[in-house]
């Protein structure tokens, strides 16, 4: 059992997501990611996450090519193991079907043993140009199979960790409850949660983040903006949550969240960035960026002056439980 959260502090309060620049749901090219990626070095960013998932590893890749022109002790770098990719034939130019924008010419493959995790991490390595992972995470085991996830995998991180391969180890996951499944299986130093801390919901707040804080295992928190619903400072009738149309009852709860933020002087996105961090487990908040210009905006966001009283007032209107409001 670990004391206190030891990465809080270390990871910096934002960190880059790398989905976008893996091209998801729309091309990037080489110089608009590079920008980016500059962009959020210049915002002070040292925490960059990755994953083979992100592009078939076009993510890893150009992540790693930025990061070369940097000196390794200054940033902290995290990928992830469970899907392995394997190269296939692809004459027909098919693009990939799970929702970024490249050539489908490697699929996924599920492999929670100890030499797929070690393949994956030294791939990942070769892509990344790097001879460590500061922190591995196995990949959404619930979506594939949890218990070979908590019995296969996460054992054969724990050795990668006592062999200094990699540092910290974890799992990342959309599930509180699988993620809460993890932690109760192994010896972990942080988890990444997708999407289930936010300042629309927070589910993870009952049992997983209190665990978290009594493990000490830190939280890297992201999908803070609800797959983009809170992530204008207006929220229009036709937003999406959870990629598809929002429904009626999140949706007005959205536009209340706004609406009290613009009362305030505060945009939307500015309060879920902040809100998503001061909880006591998390020590850092994950976002994404699709160019640097969006990249600045979001640093900007989270060093925002937000009174007090929005927090209070939230609670008030119902909108924000008081338990959840740390000072």
């Amino acid at each position: 059992m670990r004391v206190g959260v030891p990465l809080r502090g270390r990871l910096g309060r934002l960190g880059f997501g790398g989905a976008g620049i893996g091209n998801l749901y729309r091309a990037m090219d080489d110089a608009v990611a590079a920008a980016t990626l500059g962009a959020a070095w210049n915002a002070g960013i040292r925490y960059f996450d990755t994953a083979p998932h992100y592009g078939l590893g076009l993510s890893e890749r150009r992540l790693g090519a930025f990061l070369a022109t940097k000196p390794r002790g200054e940033f902290f770098i995290s990928t992830k193991v469970g899907r392995m990719l394997e190269p296939v034939e692809n004459p027909s130019g098919a693009r990939d079907g799970e929702g970024f924008v490249v050539p489908a010419d490697t699929v996924r493959r599920w492999d929670p043993t100890e030499a797929g995790i070690r393949r994956s991490i030294e791939e990942s390595l070769c892509r990344l140009g790097l001879d460590r992972i500061d922190i591995a995470y196995l990949h959404d085991p619930d979506v594939y199979d949890l218990s070979a996830g908590i019995n296969q995998a996460l054992p054969a991180l724990e050795k990668l960790r006592a062999e200094g391969l990699v540092g910290d180890i974890g799992v990342g996951a959309n599930s509180a409850d699988a993620l809460r499944d993890c932690i109760l299986g192994a010896d972990l130093d942080v988890i990444m949660l997708a999407g289930r801390y936010t300042l629309l919901e927070q589910p993870a707040a009952t049992e997983l983040l209190p665990l978290c804080v009594e493990r000490g295992v830190g939280v890297a928190n992201g999908g803070v903006y609800n797959s983009g619903l809170l992530a204008r400072p207006v929220v229009p009738d036709d937003a999406h949550y959870n990629y598809v149309p929002a429904p009626a009852g999140i949706l007005a709860r959205a536009q209340a969240l706004a609406a009290c933020c613009g009362e305030f002087g505060v945009e939307l996105p500015a309060a879920a960035l902040q809100f998503a961090l001061n909880h006591p487990a998390v020590c850092t908040v994950v976002v994404g960026a699709s160019n640097a210009e969006q990249m600045a905006q979001t640093a900007q966001r989270m060093a925002a002056d937000i009174p007090a009283g929005l927090w209070d007032t939230l609670v008030d209107r119902g909108l924000l439980a008081k338990e959840l409001v740390h000072g």
